[in-house]
């Protein structure tokens, strides 16, 4: 009986001095978002009042499991609008998760809220923020997304000392300078596509996809395309060697080397007869480049596929044009030139992007399209560059 009165006693002690420090806790959140919703014009209504209990009642607000304070803020394409400003969120010292985007938030984000001690999910993408990038990033942060805003400046080092990283998304900013050499073990996906980053790729992040880089036009992407190229081009002059040099050059769709053109019957979609070392081009192309043109084009990765990767190549006369190159696709030529037939009747369809000409030999084959400015059809439905461009 003394045991239980004395355990009693003990616990109402513990209550008596820490529930202050609870409520105090909470209640110090619950002013901090009043605040800052009294100071940012917003179209929906959120429903907070001094008055409910912040816990179970308040829109987008998560508490602890003890409810001694805020931990998670959801409040996505709310409408808010103009600045962040500060000490209101930044006051918030138990969030974990921090969700604001797809809003109208304009202007620098205050570091108040990057530095928060326990963040570890900061979703801030699809808003108008501006200035550079903040210095200072809690060291908790597992995922950090900033894309598709108009932030300027350099990715900050201090990046990389955000150890525990899984996924970092800038793209589609106006990011400049180089990429710090960000030597994340954790990072499993990486987005720093379309802004106006220049140099090298460091080392450390050359094991993600080129579409973690691509619209960086002064960015370099790498030497796989060089090697690529390079490849192409002896493979292409050890062919001409063996023809002692005999192939002319085919221009749009003229053939060359004396030989006649079959009649188009014998061809369903109007392809010319091929040649070795010659690109076929399709009935109606008004392209007038030859191999040689296309292997000294400037080349872009723009992503892979399950058939092989796709280029963006621009040539000496700016004409611009998609190169499909395909990889382990064992075919004979006869069946090859049939697949291209088929493939070019469907690209006869004003909502498919037609193939204008191809290449075949028996170590390489090459897939010549439009070039369609403004990205992919993926990213158009799903406002993301993750995903890989294919044209097969």
């Amino acid at each position: 009986m003394e045991f239980c009165t004395s355990s009693m006693f003990s616990s109402l002690v513990v209550i008596t001095i820490f529930l202050p420090l609870i409520t105090a806790d909470l209640n110090s959140d619950k002013q901090a978002l009043l605040d800052f919703l009294a100071a940012v014009p917003h179209r929906r209504n959120l429903n907070w009042s001094s008055t409910s209990p912040i816990c179970s009642s308040w829109i987008g607000v998560t508490c602890s499991q003890d409810n001694s304070s805020v931990s998670i803020l959801r409040l996505p394409a709310v409408g808010f609008m103009g600045h962040i400003p500060s000490n209101t969120l930044g006051k918030l010292d138990s969030l974990r998760t921090l969700s604001l985007r797809s809003n109208r938030f304009n202007g620098d984000l205050p570091s108040d809220i990057t530095t928060l001690p326990s963040l570890q999910y900061l979703y801030l993408q699809h808003n108008n923020f501006t200035g550079d990038l903040p210095a200072s990033f809690s060291r908790q942060l597992d995922v950090l997304d900033l894309s598709f805003n108009s932030f300027t400046g350099d990715i900050p080092e201090t990046i990389q000392n955000l150890t525990l990283l899984t996924r970092l998304n800038f793209q589609n900013n106006n990011l400049s300078g180089s990429i710090p050499n960000l030597n994340l073990t954790r990072l499993k996906l990486l987005n720093l596509s379309y802004n106006q980053l220049s140099g090298s790729i460091p080392s450390s992040l050359q094991r993600f996809p080129n579409s973690s880089f691509v619209g960086n036009s002064l960015l370099c992407v790498g030497g796989s395309v060089v090697l690529i190229l390079l490849a192409l081009i002896i493979l292409c002059c050890c062919m001409k060697k063996k023809n002692n040099g005999g192939s002319g050059v085919l221009k749009g769709k003229t053939s060359g080397g004396g030989r006649t053109e079959k009649p188009k019957e014998e061809f369903g979609s109007g392809v010319q007869e091929p040649e070795k070392n010659k690109l076929v081009f399709f009935e109606g192309c008004s392209y007038n480049f030859d191999l040689e043109d296309l292997l000294r084009a400037s080349a872009e990765v723009l992503g892979k596929g399950s058939y092989g990767t796709a280029y963006k190549a621009v040539l000496e006369e700016s004409t611009t044009v998609v190169v499909k190159r395909l990889k382990e696709v064992v075919v004979g030529k006869k069946d090859f030139e049939q697949q291209m037939e088929i493939i070019g009747r469907v690209g006869q369809h004003p909502n498919v992007v037609p193939l204008r000409a191809y290449y075949y030999s028996k170590d390489e084959k090459l897939l010549v399209y439009d070039y369609i400015p403004g990205g992919s059809l993926s990213t158009l439905l799903h406002g993301t560059h993750f995903s890989f461009l294919s044209f097969l």
